[in-house]
């Protein structure tokens, strides 16, 4: 199945994808951005592991239903991260393109709770089973 590319600019009269618009911002902070979102992506999915580790490991000890509420804290936190990090990238970006300051985000109040609430489940299992 082929993709049909609309021509856009002046003539066509179709608008611009985003990003297109602006400026090109300097290549290195492009770059940084892309590792930035990369990094993101990359904790999500380690949380994302922990929740499956939670699963196969807690849940036959005494600790099941703490095991529970950690996996799924541990993939909420995970999902959320993975699916807000394409979106926080392309602000970035868009930012940087029209010479803006950049975007503050709210992603890392969550990210920041949820894995402090995660370890507290983590140290709060460990202690008991002792």
């Amino acid at each position: 199945m082929s993709r049909r590319i609309r021509p856009h600019g002046p003539r066509s009269g179709a608008a611009a994808p985003w990003h297109e618009e602006g400026e090109e911002p300097d290549y290195r902070f492009s770059l940084a951005n892309e590792r930035t979102f990369l990094a993101w992506i990359r904790t999500g999915l380690a949380l994302l592991a922990g929740a499956v580790a939670v699963a196969q490991f807690v849940q036959p000890t005494a600790h099941s239903e703490a095991g529970a509420t950690l996996g799924v804290l541990l993939a909420a936190t995970g999902t959320v991260l993975c699916a807000s990090s394409y979106g926080r990238w392309m602000r970035v970006q868009r930012a940087m393109r029209h010479n803006r300051p950049l975007p503050m985000t709210r992603l890392l109040t969550a990210l920041t709770w949820g894995a402090s609430s995660a370890g507290v489940a983590v140290l709060l299992l460990v202690w008991t089973a002792r």
